[in-house]
């Protein structure tokens, strides 16, 4: 699963960073895949259900944030167990809600628990491995997330959607196991490497103020196209995550078709993001760049606008998937690099918090255009401009990085 060269120990702490992923992409698509039998039992309406896919992110946007600067000032290891541990207690408790409130409100606390985890997934790996892999690392932990996804897909068609309550509480318990494990047997975090350095054999800075950690050293410019980026491409994914299997069968794709589209799409997005990661750490870095985006409007457009075959549907979503998830790890791996040691965990999570505001603000604009009316196609073709420009802001961080690290 690593690439090497990485040491015994860095191996064991990004195996845990990866089941950590796995947990978090699980209950992300617990959401979207238990819809059905949420509607069912609490006769939800789509905005209903808007705001209950949307609810998690509001408690990750805040987690990302606080995780991140936490995790500077105590440690990545401790603010990681804690994160994961919390959500999966309050993950356990969404499979006891009564009602949509409570329902909602669970949601909130398990984003919360969750939202300090990526910036450090992110952050450990790049300081774990050497440049040369770098980016397969960060790919490698953050396909976890589509993985964890297809594990939730695989569970609901096994046990059927109206047992929505079991899924959360598979979701729950195997997090709290992790965690106890990660707190058990996880290594403490070695001192980042960079390149074929020891960052720990120059001088270390303290972190200094949270504005100078995410602007200083000429990162502005840097930093706000990060923030475009992420709150871009995280809104195309959680709508896609969210209504993707609605949006199929509205189109008059059968269920079974519907479900296997989903899958499709999780699995493309772990393959898609892995490739892409191991062409980022080659020469061919550029090519890959340009393919995904180029690549992600296309799909996007044909999946919006041919015939609702099954066969033709689910290889669009495996393409989509990983397009989409292929551009991500293109801004994950610029923005592990793009900040110091002492304030990495602060400019990620700051980066991935700006892009749960896009996981809140995607999901509920698909319920806000069916509920207007809009057919699916409609709400697919709506998609078009924010992909466009999420490419653009890629393409620009990763030619600006990717240049500067030759040139270095």
């Amino acid at each position: 699963m690593i690439s090497s060269p990485v040491s015994p120990r860095a191996s064991a702490i990004l195996a845990f960073c990866f089941l950590a992923a796995l947990c978090e992409g699980f209950d992300v698509q617990a959401a979207g895949i238990a819809a059905a039998g949420i509607a069912h039992d609490f006769d939800a309406t789509p905005t209903q259900l808007g705001l209950f896919f949307s609810a998690g992110s509001f408690g990750l946007m805040l987690g990302a944030v606080v995780g991140g600067r936490l995790a500077d000032r105590i440690g990545r290891k401790h603010v990681l167990v804690a994160s994961i541990a919390s959500f999966g207690l309050f993950a356990l408790g969404t499979g006891f809600a009564a009602d949509m409130q409570s329902l909602i409100w669970m949601r909130v606390l398990t984003g919360l628990g969750l939202g300090g985890a990526m910036p450090n997934l992110i952050a450990l790996a790049s300081e774990v491995t050497r440049a040369a892999s770098r980016n397969v690392s960060i790919a490698t932990i953050y396909i976890g997330m589509p993985l964890g996804g297809t594990l939730a897909s695989v569970t609901v068609a096994l046990i059927g959607s109206e047992q929505w309550r079991s899924i959360f509480w598979i979701g729950g318990a195997t997090p709290l196991v992790i965690a106890a494990a990660m707190g058990a047997f996880m290594p403490a975090t070695p001192a980042p490497v960079f390149g074929d350095r020891v960052a720990e054999r120059a001088p270390r800075r303290r972190a200094g103020s949270f504005t100078e950690d995410l602007f200083g050293g000429r990162r502005l410019n840097s930093t706000l196209v990060l923030w475009v980026g992420f709150f871009l491409c995280v809104l195309t994914l959680y709508l896609l995550l969210n209504w993707l299997p609605l949006l199929l069968q509205a189109r008059g794709l059968s269920s079974t078709g519907a479900a296997y589209s989903q899958a499709a799409f999780n699995i493309g997005g772990a393959a898609g993001a892995l490739l892409t990661g191991a062409l980022l750490d080659t020469r061919w870095r550029w090519a890959a760049i340009a393919t995904d985006v180029v690549a992600l409007p296309v799909i996007v457009l044909l999946l919006a606008t041919s015939p609702a075959r099954d066969e033709l549907m689910i290889a669009l979503a495996l393409l989509l998937g990983g397009a989409v998830l292929s551009l991500q790890v293109i801004l994950y791996g610029v923005a592990g690099v793009l900040y110091p040691p002492s304030s990495r965990g602060t400019g990620v999570g700051a980066a991935i918090g700006v892009g749960r505001v896009g996981s809140i603000v995607g999901p509920a604009l698909a319920a806000v255009l069916i509920g207007a009316g809009r057919t699916s196609s409609e709400v697919l073709l709506g998609v078009l401009p924010v992909v466009v420009t999420c490419g653009i802001a890629a393409a620009a961080l990763g030619h600006r990085h990717y240049r500067a690290a030759s040139s270095a």
